[in-house]
């Protein structure tokens, strides 16, 4: 048979890297659905003795549990008769509308069921989603977060690229593990890099909760977000988890003086198979909604590992916009994602940030890769180190805080070197395997795990066991760092450990200035109300943001 003949363009086209990507049509029964399934139950209330005994159709000694706990812990009862009465058209439009005040819509959407706010998202476009976004945030303040991990563990890489990212204005940075036992030691260089790039960031080290709790409880870190919540019982018990039991987690984290939030995402239930033929949002608003009933400060939410589900169904990427804004209209704090690769097209990774970058969130990215994408053992970033000078020429574009600042060569390489030289005096003095000035130079020029030198890991991963067994916290690295002469990095930690007494930090939405002043949705609220109101660029903000090295000035020429 003779081949038959192609069009040299489609030939082209099909080429495209945007044909790696994965795309699938609806498939209602398996819930691979973004929004507004036909499977999703219809809204509805009824209240007795003050209680709901229906919700979305369903009675209650029909619920599962995640439906029993928002019933009972998410929903204002004394604004639901009012707000369910009202038409989702009728709640999209306050959302929009710059005249209805952010206060008077959060009420509202407080006393909604899951099925009326997915009804009530389902009446945005995305260019309405991202000015509700913009409207409904809950800090005035957008902001930033990096990821730092190592390929290799490799803690002198860790505290220079923590030191780094903490230079160029995240103001939290997380890390994770390629080899389990390494995580005291990978905390301990976030927690020193941290505090040389910037006094007041903070910092976590995702793993088990368990540990992340007992690392938190020592110091080492000041806050977690990884306390997963999902949409249906049968995914959530899959994990021996409740309601319930996140609940009370999130209160031992909270009485020790530790920031948290949950996670969830669009798209989790379905990748685990179990998402009961519903809609992604919908069962994402369920999420949310035990977040807020749960009394949880905010949530990471934006599909996170989950993206590839969405990303691969019609209107998924509004969907992932969508739980970012119904998170910030239940008056929620929200790391809105960004935070995984999904794509194999560069237009499409960057237009999945576009909505949360445009309308600010309280974090852009809930982990902005602040290494190389090899190095990132989250399964990399959807914008990496090597894309930062394309965000901040984004920034400069449409003059927007995208929470990033240019930073001067000379400046990250001080930097670097001096978080490097300060984990190899705590080394020293905790007796933990020696650091050497090879290994000071290299971290302090590398750009990943690449241009560096193996440790010996054997000999780290006794010294990570005696980080725990020993005690070892955060005022022993208090008093290494001081004994090493690193006195300045050493009061910046002990900054970060007093806030564990005021607890200021644990209110909605906060981040650390350089002098230990907290930031919060309490003290720094969104007030947009149309144009010049709001979170507005200081002159010298929109000075730093503007002056990006490699532009020509008019007195260089």
């Amino acid at each position: 048979m003779p081949k038959t003949k192609r069009n040299k363009r489609f030939e082209v086209l099909e080429n495209r890297p945007v044909h790696k990507d994965g795309f699938i049509g609806e498939w209602v029964d398996v819930g691979l659905y973004a929004m507004g399934s036909p499977n999703d139950p219809k809204p509805s209330i009824k209240i007795e003795n003050g209680k709901v005994v229906e919700m979305d159709g369903v009675r209650r000694e029909d619920f599962n549990m995640n439906e029993q706990f928002v019933a009972d812990y998410a929903i204002d009862l004394a604004m639901a008769p009012k707000a369910m009465a009202m038409s989702e058209q009728e709640i999209a439009h306050m959302l929009v509308d710059i005249n209805v005040p952010r206060t008077e819509c959060t009420k509202v959407m407080q006393g909604l069921t899951p099925a009326k706010i997915a009804g009530v998202m389902d009446k945005l476009d995305i260019a309405e989603i991202i000015l509700a976004m913009h409207k409904m945030r809950t800090r005035g303040k957008p902001g930033n977060q990096a990821h730092i991990t190592s390929a290799t563990d490799n803690p002198v890489l860790l505290v220079a690229d923590a030191a780094e990212g903490a230079l160029r204005g995240f103001l939290e940075v997380e890390t994770t593990v390629a080899v389990v036992r390494y995580a005291p030691l990978n905390a301990l260089s976030l927690l020193i890099g941290s505090q040389t790039g910037r006094p007041g960031t903070l910092t976590q080290c995702s793993l088990e909760e368990a540990f992340e709790l007992q690392i938190g409880m020592r110091g080492l870190t000041a806050y977690a977000e990884t306390i997963s919540v999902y949409g249906t019982e049968n995914v959530f018990i899959d994990g021996d988890d409740t309601p319930w039991s996140k609940a009370f987690l999130a209160s031992c984290y909270a009485s020790r003086g530790l920031k948290m939030r949950f996670t969830s995402g669009t798209g989790s239930e379905v990748q685990m198979g179990a998402a009961e033929g519903k809609s992604m949002l919908y069962l994402e608003v369920l999420c949310i909604m035990l977040t807020k009933g749960a009394g949880v400060q905010g949530l990471q939410n934006g599909s996170i590992s989950c993206i590839g589900v969405p990303g691969a169904v019609p209107s998924g990427l509004r969907a992932v916009a969508a739980e970012n804004l119904v998170t910030t209209a239940l008056d929620l704090e929200v790391a809105s994602g960004n935070d995984q690769t999904f794509s194999h097209s560069d237009l499409r990774r960057t237009a999945r940030t576009m909505p949360q970058f445009f309308a600010g969130t309280d974090f852009v990215f809930s982990g902005y890769s602040g290494v190389p994408n090899y190095d990132n053992m989250f399964a990399g970033s959807n914008w990496d180190i090597e894309d930062e000078d394309d965000y901040l020429a984004l920034q400069r574009d449409f003059k927007v805080d995208g929470g990033n600042r240019p930073v001067l060569e000379a400046d990250v390489v001080a930097v670097r070197n001096k978080a490097a030289r300060a984990l190899q005096a705590v080394y020293r003095e905790l007796g933990f395997p020696p650091i050497t000035d090879e290994e000071v130079e290299l971290a302090t020029y590398a750009n990943g795990s690449k241009d560096i030198t193996p440790r010996n890991i054997p000999e780290d991963l006794k010294a990570a066991e005696r980080l725990l067994k020993e005690g070892i916290n955060g005022a022993s690295v208090v008093k290494a760092l001081a004994k090493g002469g690193f006195e300045d990095i050493a009061k910046n930690v002990l900054m970060m450990l007093k806030q564990r007494i005021s607890g200021d930090y644990l209110q909605t939405s906060s981040w650390v200035a350089k002098d230990g002043y907290v930031w919060s949705a309490v003290n720094d609220p969104n007030t947009y109300t149309g144009p010049g109101t709001g979170y507005q660029l200081s002159p010298e903000r929109w000075e730093e943001i503007k002056n990006i090295p490699w532009a020509i000035r008019p007195e260089d020429v």
